[in-house]
């Protein structure tokens, strides 16, 4: 009970904290959503042992800044696609030490801190565009994960039987999967009568069936952080929020939901 205690008391914290930033927007707001993006990479970098000091690690979490924040506002010189031009620069220089440390340092080497910044840039980079689109698009993608994530938690703890991906996440079940998207579903069904702008342009039941989509790829993204951490070894990413871990451990699904909204042209 204390521990549940714990997680509802700092995950109110947490929330109270992020959404007002979220909502409100702006430079301050952006600065951090990167300075999340950050800690994620230094979380990922920690699983490996790679430490967050080295030259390495500090080039991932650049990295991941650069690709996390809108650059063409702060650097007008920049390309469209900013930055993923400032980005390959990281690249090059990180697979530049596979020559300087010939031997010591390979390409496997190089490579997990290279998609460490792929892996959490895209998703707050994503995050961000969402945000600049609009309030109803951001908080119709964040209500759809907490919604999905709380509905595939209460239907699979009650209903749960079959294991759905029983090597990673042992206490996942189909029915908690289904549980998550048929909530996903529900609560878009009356978020879009809301705000049917959000829709951009879907009709309502094609909509709706890119929620489970969305919801799919939510749970999806939960599962992809569990088997980082079962092949590392790690019971959370990290300590940040007592009771819920690391900044991974919250936004793993946030993570792979937005480039997908943002590829079906939601913002």
């Amino acid at each position: 009970m204390k521990d549940l205690q714990k997680r509802v008391i700092f995950g109110g914290i947490a929330l109270a904290l992020f959404v007002p930033i979220m909502w409100f927007g702006g430079v301050f707001s952006q600065l951090v959503v990167g300075f999340l993006a950050v800690i994620a990479v230094t979380e990922l970098l920690k699983m490996r042992q790679i430490a967050p000091t080295s030259v390495e690690g500090v080039l991932s979490m650049f990295g991941a800044l650069l690709l996390t924040l809108p650059l063409e506002q702060y650097l007008p010189f920049l390309p469209t696609g900013g930055n993923y031009a400032a980005f390959s620069i990281v690249v090059l220089v990180i697979l530049g030490a596979t020559v300087i440390q010939f031997g010591d340092y390979t390409f496997d080497d190089a490579v997990y801190p290279i998609a460490s910044s792929v892996y959490v840039g895209m998703g707050f980079h994503a995050l961000l565009l969402a945000q600049m689109s609009s309030r109803e698009v951001l908080f119709f993608a964040l209500l759809l994960v907490w919604v999905t994530d709380s509905g595939a938690y209460l239907l699979g703890r009650q209903f749960g039987r079959r294991p759905l991906a029983p090597r990673v996440s042992p206490n996942k079940t189909i029915e908690g999967f289904l549980g998550g998207l048929l909530s996903a579903v529900i609560f878009a069904a009356v978020y879009l009568m809301i705000f049917p702008q959000v829709k951009a342009g879907y009709h309502y039941v094609a909509m709706l069936l890119l929620v489970a989509v969305f919801s799919a790829f939510a749970q999806f993204g939960d599962l992809v952080e569990s088997a980082l951490k079962r092949h590392y070894g790690v019971k959370d990413s990290g300590r940040v929020i007592p009771g819920h871990g690391g900044i991974l451990d919250r936004f793993d699904s946030l993570i792979f939901v937005f480039p997908i909204m943002h590829f079906f042209g939601l913002f």
